[in-house]
């Protein structure tokens, strides 16, 4: 392959050649902020040197499980919530009640954030529940389009192999959709992470990687805040990558449809 190809159009990579590349950017991307002219902002050097006082006397390791344990639950409870709010778009009665929960995405959190607390106990269920809901208004908009998007020769191929509607819902619907599932689920997951330093600094009690994050960055230690970043990027990576090896292993007909890039 030649190098300009990098640059045509619609031009297919190997796994090895995406992965020299990605790694080559990365490089060029850790130069430029070694050598960058801003003082503020920490060195790499600074930043690597901050992870052994985050893991030795900040309790580091401690608070990602925290933090990764609730986003593992939240993920879970809006997975069943969302879902069975989707599904249920099937029938008329409920299309009204979702289209008006997805504008939730829209709501802010200022004075949300009181009625969630009056309605739970504790620190946990206050983060819990936020999350789920901040989750659960994208996941049900994507999914509601995917479930609308159902085409019509689809589902009258399912009459006629189930007869009965509810087969058709079980065959084309659900299971038919299952790749579009993980793929939403791998969005709407990510944004947990975004909104997890939020969640925790409203509830400090309950600890977590974001008290962490708001206590260096109040204090204005932005090696160890760089640093932490890190750590959540990295995961946040793994967690994308698993999430897609489920899609890919559970509907390998999906890589089929579309094609890899």
């Amino acid at each position: 392959m030649t190098f300009k190809h990098f640059f045509a159009p619609n031009q297919k990579l190997s796994s090895k050649t995406m992965g020299i590349l990605a790694l080559s950017q990365a490089i060029f991307a850790i130069a430029v902020w070694w050598v960058s002219p801003q003082q503020l902002l920490p060195t790499p050097l600074e930043v690597f040197s901050a992870f052994g006082t985050l893991f030795t006397k900040d309790g580091l390791i401690v608070e990602l499980w925290s933090s990764f344990s609730l986003n593992l639950e939240v993920i879970v409870l809006t997975l069943v919530c969302s879902l069975a709010l989707s599904y249920l778009t099937v029938l008329p009665f409920f299309r009204p009640l979702a289209w008006f929960f997805s504008k939730g995405r829209f709501v802010s959190t200022v004075g949300l954030t009181f009625v969630f607390t009056m309605f739970t106990t504790g620190a946990h269920q206050l983060k819990l529940s936020l999350m789920v809901f901040l989750m659960s208004v994208f996941f049900v908009t994507s999914m509601y389009e995917v479930i609308a998007s159902t085409l019509q020769d689809d589902l009258d191929y399912g009459r006629v192999l189930y007869k009965k509607e509810w087969g058709v819902v079980w065959e084309t619907i659900i299971l038919g959709k299952v790749d579009s599932v993980f793929e939403i689920l791998r969005q709407v997951a990510a944004i947990g992470w975004a909104v997890l330093t939020m969640v925790e600094g409203l509830a400090r009690s309950g600890g977590g990687v974001g008290v962490l994050l708001l206590n260096n960055s109040k204090y204005f230690h932005l090696d160890k805040v760089f640093a932490i970043q890190i750590c959540i990027l990295l995961i946040g990576i793994c967690q994308d990558y698993v999430i897609g090896w489920f899609r890919d292993t559970l509907c390998p007909y999906a890589a089929m449809e579309k094609g890899k890039r």
